[in-house]
């Protein structure tokens, strides 16, 4: 594929992603307001867990693959390609069964370690589609494997608008038929088990038709699967562990958090609406960070490719430049949702309950972004142990503060150990990554960020201070929302502007990809 047909293809992932990602995001929102906060608390207590057990199922074996195949396609062994594919295969089945017989074997202590026993049909309805995801994850590693992201990509979009679709219809339906919380929350697990059918089925009719079938030049044995998966492994699971960063430490708050609550006299009832106060935060923080885990895929391989080729240089400026737009993106976008703490929960989920534990999740954000990518560059600089291991004691850090901050503070305690468990592990991945390829941090450049979100923060928010928001209806609350969004983007961009942070097309020729284009066509 030619270098004009790569980034066109990453182009198409990267934007495929982030609209999955934002479509995977918002639809808590209106989730939140048909079936209210305990279903919402229920689906965010369960939901990381499966996430986890997605993502170790897998054991990052997508990204593996896909770098296996593309360094059998470079050194001419095609005869590979099929033997790694058919070991994936088979290794996906194993781990997605696995997990999904653990989980489920497991489904009472579990459940009582998270909100209840109200969390447990959830959880094993959407534990279900392990028996599905694994394989599919297979099929979007092989097709990124020959630098064709477009499979990877429609799959995304697919498997999200039919998840998201039927997690709504079947909301309201339940809702509608006065089934209780626990019913609801199970039922719109369905979701997720459709939506990765139906991408699977896609990802195997294009692969039948595709001209990127191999076959095998010898008798597949179980020494070669047993070669193979040591292989598969050793490169996935640090990948693995480094790429479920949030879902990790949603994953520990699933537990920690309602073990605090518990701790303080919190009946079950009041964890489920406790937590589902407490995913408000998560659902805008998630809307937040789309543009960061949108854009790990791709960097990944990009990184790892320009150090192959030995080009520290460009790996340098990569990180800068990945640093230097992440910087610009997530300030305004962390200060907007901390200045605009009050009329965003109301016009979003009805009522201004838990606006200082939304305040404190919405700073967090920039930090949540900070540390996405960070970690997906020490990944791509072959750094992915230590991305692991940076990630593990993070999550203990995040129990630890959970536990003792709840118990002083309550849920805004919680919140406040997601933003000191984020600002510590994007400080240990900058100073790793500085230490083995030094780059410029542009500390002018992202203090006049900072200042620049700051001060558009102030304009938009110090007005909500002096409002009676509670009397608004959620319309007016939406319209101020709508109105200071576009005026604090209006000031930001000025400000850039004025302080010589970035001129006319500026932004777009900080991401590598795009900058790549250019290069290409010139």
């Amino acid at each position: 594929m030619s270098r004009s047909a790569f980034v066109k293809s990453t182009l198409l992932l990267t934007s495929a992603t982030l609209a999955s990602k934002l479509l995977g995001s918002i639809f808590r929102i209106p989730l939140q307001n048909i079936a209210g906060d305990h279903v919402l608390g229920i689906f965010s207590l369960v939901y990381p867990v499966y996430m986890v057990a997605l993502t170790l199922s897998v054991a990052g074996i997508p990204i593996a693959i896909s770098k296996l195949i593309a360094e059998a396609r470079t050194n001419g062994e095609l005869s590979f390609i099929k033997e790694i594919h058919v070991t994936a295969s088979i290794l996906a089945l194993l781990f997605g069964i696995c997990s999904f017989l653990l989980i489920y074997s497991f489904s009472f202590p579990l459940a009582s370690a998270l909100g209840g026993h109200s969390t447990r049909l959830a959880l094993i309805v959407v534990t279900a589609t392990l028996l599905i995801a694994p394989y599919m994850a297979v099929y979007r590693g092989y097709f990124q494997g020959f630098d064709d992201m477009k499979p990877t990509a429609i799959s995304q979009v697919i498997e999200q608008f039919i998840r998201v679709g039927l997690i709504l219809m079947i909301a309201y339906y339940f809702v509608h038929k006065g089934l209780s919380d626990e019913k609801v929350a199970g039922g719109i697990m369905i979701g997720s088990v459709v939506g990765a059918l139906v991408s699977l089925i896609y990802l195997r009719l294009k692969y039948l038709r595709s001209s990127f079938k191999q076959t095998l030049s010898r008798k597949y044995t179980m020494q070669l699967f047993i070669s193979w998966s040591k292989h598969i492994l050793k490169l996935s699971i640090p990948i693995a562990i480094g790429a479920i960063t949030m879902a990790l430490i949603n994953f520990i708050d699933s537990f920690t958090i309602p073990y605090g609550l518990r701790s303080i006299g919190a009946s079950e009832t009041r964890i489920n609406y406790l937590y589902g106060i407490y995913g408000r935060g998560l659902s805008v923080v998630q809307i937040a960070t789309v543009f960061a885990t949108s854009i790990v895929l791709p960097l990944i391989p990009l990184i790892t490719t320009k150090l192959a080729a030995g080009d520290k240089s460009q790996v340098r400026s990569i990180t800068e430049k990945t640093y230097h737009i992440a910087h610009i993106l997530s300030w305004p976008a962390a200060m907007g949702l901390l200045a605009l703490t009050l009329p965003i929960n109301l016009a979003l989920f009805t009522n201004l309950e838990g606006s200082n534990v939304l305040a404190i999740i919405g700073l967090s954000s920039v930090f949540t972004s900070l540390t996405i990518l960070s970690t997906g560059i020490l990944q791509g600089m072959n750094f992915a142990k230590q991305a692991a291991m940076i990630i593990v004691f993070g999550i203990i850090a995040k129990a630890l503060f959970n536990i003792y901050l709840i118990q002083l503070l309550g849920l805004r305690g919680a919140a406040l150990s997601t933003l000191a468990v984020y600002i510590i592990l994007f400080i240990i991945n900058t100073m790793f990554i500085y230490r083995h390829y030094s780059f410029s941090f542009r500390k002018k450049v992202v203090t006049k960020i900072v200042v620049a979100s700051v001060l558009m923060g102030a304009v938009i928010g110090i007005p909500t201070l002096f409002i009676p928001i509670s009397e608004w209806t959620r319309i007016q609350a939406l319209l101020y929302l709508v109105g200071a969004t576009v005026i604090g983007i209006i000031i930001y961009i000025l400000q850039l502007q004025l302080y010589n942070v970035v001129h006319k097309n500026d932004i777009l020729k900080n991401i590598p990809y795009l900058s790549q284009k250019g290069r290409a066509k010139k």
